[in-house]
């Protein structure tokens, strides 16, 4: 039975049912009926692209790629929710500059992670807390940043936003790591080179077997990313996530994020925040 009766492509039940499947699969995210509209207006612009009329048709498509062709990767950002502010959830920004104050007296190098970079705007409100505890745009620190979707990467990467994103900002931070366009472009702002220069974006699928060998990390920012997820998925990404964590290391999550299901991997110590279980490395 066709899920709704007007549409430009042919969009089943069974249709919607393998995409479930398959975006499960491919990243953990688990969609439910709710999401049917949504999968099917992300979805059709792939259709279009490729000049496929029916939803049945693109899935045998797809699933004819090998898995690192790019219409995987088209497929995974289509389905990816990117919702994102600079300094969201405000008080976890007091809490890192509480930790960085501790660190920078213990001295040396910090290195920090921001697991679902989307388009930006949290890692480099990481990256400004730091450069304000350390009193410069050169702070010894050094901020991973990963997402699945390779498209919010490259906004990341590119660092150019509208001027209406950085409008709740103090003035201050606006002029001290923005530079505002001109001309054609004065609408728009551009983040500092000195900041971009402390973040290294890449992909990273939080479902891969394990992640990149890295140093560990002082602070992960893992925020509004789990609750696509279900308990078990949750459970096993944290698994991986704490293998790049010490005793010390705090972990940011979402305010609506709870992990009561895995008290044996990480230990809530505060609002939203957690460290290792167990203590040690």
């Amino acid at each position: 039975m066709s899920v709704a009766n007007q549409r430009d492509f042919e969009y089943t039940d069974r249709d919607f049912n393998i995409v479930c499947d398959l975006i499960r699969k491919r990243v953990g995210i688990a969609l439910t009926d709710s999401k049917r509209d949504m999968v099917y207006s992300r979805l059709t612009r792939r259709l279009r692209t490729l000049g496929i009329g029916r939803f049945e048709d693109y899935l045998k498509h797809l699933q004819a790629r090998p898995a690192d062709d790019e219409e995987w990767q088209h497929f995974t950002n289509a389905l990816t929710t990117n919702l994102t502010s600079f300094f969201r959830e405000s008080h976890h920004f007091e809490v890192l500059a509480e930790q960085l104050h501790k660190l920078k007296a213990q001295g040396g190098h910090v290195d920090l992670w921001c697991c679902a970079a989307s388009t930006g705007e949290e890692p480099y409100s990481i990256l400004i807390t730091a450069c304000e505890v350390y009193g410069t745009l050169k702070p010894p620190v050094r901020l991973w940043a990963t997402d699945v979707d390779t498209q919010v990467l490259d906004t990341a990467s590119r660092a150019v936003y509208p001027m209406e994103r950085i409008a709740g900002l103090s003035e201050q931070r606006k002029k001290l790591y923005f530079q505002r366009g001109t001309g054609a472009n004065e609408d728009f702002c551009r983040v500092k080179p000195a900041l971009r220069e402390l973040v290294t974006f890449a992909p990273l699928n939080l479902l891969d077997a394990r992640y990149p060998s890295t140093p560990t990390f002082a602070a992960v920012f893992c925020r509004n990313v789990m609750i696509y997820f279900d308990k078990p998925t949750q459970r096993e990404i944290l698994g991986k996530v704490v293998t790049h964590m010490d005793s010390e290391s705090l972990l940011y999550t979402g305010h609506s994020e709870n992990y009561m299901h895995a008290n044996d991997v990480i230990t809530a110590c505060g609002r939203s925040l957690y460290r290792k279980a167990g203590g040690g490395r």
